[in-house]
């Protein structure tokens, strides 16, 4: 009997190793991987240049301390910050922790102003993480129920409506962020139109807000871009990483620019293993290698191919609603709840992921081949007939 805590609900399998976009089970069945881990396998799995650079990073040190300096940590905010045109960053381990240091960050900003309590423009159907800051944050009851009292200082308004957010923040003086995700994953794949991130830019530079974008999901190369947002043209405040950052190693960022330089110094926020050694090794090579390999146009080309294809074989298909997404964010809608799907996939040796009950989520790595796609799509295809037709 496993003494883990019961936090998930496990699907009836286990992997003993991977290569490229497969996984094999302990009994030898391989799977085709249309998750990467939750968007965080960007290279595939066993890819030789990531398992070089760990190898030699673990026998060289693995962890100091941020008591000390860490020569990969520094190359490593340089890079980003020359990908995003961004000023600082911070390393942390995780997405929710970047979103933690980017609310904390809007905090001490607007206490900076004058502002006892400050508040932040946050989205419906959002998801920011499970600290209670962060899931305070999320725009999903789900995850909040039972954890009440919830942390406040939070305003919700609908996702990618400018009018509605301009209205609710209308005559307030203790606004001082927007925080939103250009792509929102665990919301169902719902990509914001670029003239909306502009808007909000505009409006941001108009009343001197912070605006944060959350990249934890669509960041690293997965919409085409390095960061979801760039195809819009605008340059956030505040920005979080990590899933797709490290390749598997865990690593969170959080990068400020423009009026959020300089707000955080020391003491005011802190992480003991953000940024050691051995994430930042897994973390730079992960760059390079989607640099090399051109990865960003591989996401791009591939991910249009699987939605081209999946328009095409589900056409008139009843129960279908939409098929959306950017690179390799893809969403499948339905007109009803698809949750045995997953199981169903994976009988059929296909990982993907069912979120906001309705919208089948794929996730592919960004080396995700057009053979791989074509069998994706195949596969999902026959699935979704087959579940729709057994209701």
């Amino acid at each position: 009997m496993s003494h883990l805590m019961n936090t998930y609900g496990r699907l009836p399998v286990a992997f003993s190793h991977g290569e490229g976009s497969w996984l094999f089970d302990l009994a030898g069945k391989r799977y085709l991987d249309a998750l990467s881990g939750i968007a965080v396998s960007t290279l595939g799995h066993n890819h030789p240049r990531l398992v070089k650079a760990i190898s030699e990073q673990v026998s060289q040190v693995i962890h100091t301390s941020n008591l000390y300096g860490i020569p990969l940590q520094e190359a490593l905010s340089d890079k980003l910050a020359s990908l995003a045109g961004m000023d600082e960053v911070f390393f942390c381990n995780s997405g929710a922790e970047a979103n933690e240091a980017a609310i904390k960050l809007a905090r001490l900003y607007g206490h900076g102003l004058g502002i006892a309590e400050p508040a932040i423009l946050v989205m419906e159907q959002s998801f920011h993480g499970r600290t209670l800051a962060t899931l305070s944050a999320t725009g999903n009851k789900k995850v909040q129920v039972g954890f009440e009292p919830l942390v406040g200082g939070f305003v919700r308004v609908p996702f990618d409506d400018l009018a509605t957010l301009a209205a609710t923040a209308e005559g307030r003086s203790d606004i001082v962020a927007v925080l939103v995700e250009p792509v929102q994953g665990e919301g169902g794949i719902r990509v914001a139109h670029q003239a909306y991130l502009q808007a909000l830019r505009a409006l941001c530079d108009e009343r001197k807000w912070l605006l944060m974008f959350d990249e934890v999901q669509c960041g690293i190369g997965r919409t085409g871009d390095w960061f979801g947002h760039q195809s819009a043209g605008v340059r956030p405040d505040v920005m979080s990483l990590a899933k797709g950052l490290g390749s598997g190693v865990p690593i969170g960022a959080c990068l400020a620019a423009g009026r959020a330089t300089g707000t955080f110094k020391p003491g005011n926020h802190g992480s003991t293993f953000g940024g050691n050694p051995l994430a930042c090794a897994a973390a730079l090579t992960t760059l390079s290698v989607i640099e090399d390999e051109d990865l960003r146009s591989n996401a791009l080309r591939v991910g249009d191919l699987i939605r081209a294809r999946l328009v095409a074989a589900l056409e008139g298909e009843e129960g279908v609603k939409d098929i959306r997404g950017v690179g390799l964010m893809i969403g499948i809608e339905l007109d009803r709840p698809c949750g045995a799907l997953v199981i169903q996939a994976l009988e059929a040796g296909l990982l993907i992921n069912v979120t906001a009950d309705k919208v089948i989520r794929l996730l592919p790595p960004l080396n995700f081949s057009e053979e791989d796609a074509l069998t994706l799509v195949e596969g999902v295809t026959a699935l979704i007939r087959g579940f729709l037709a057994a209701q």
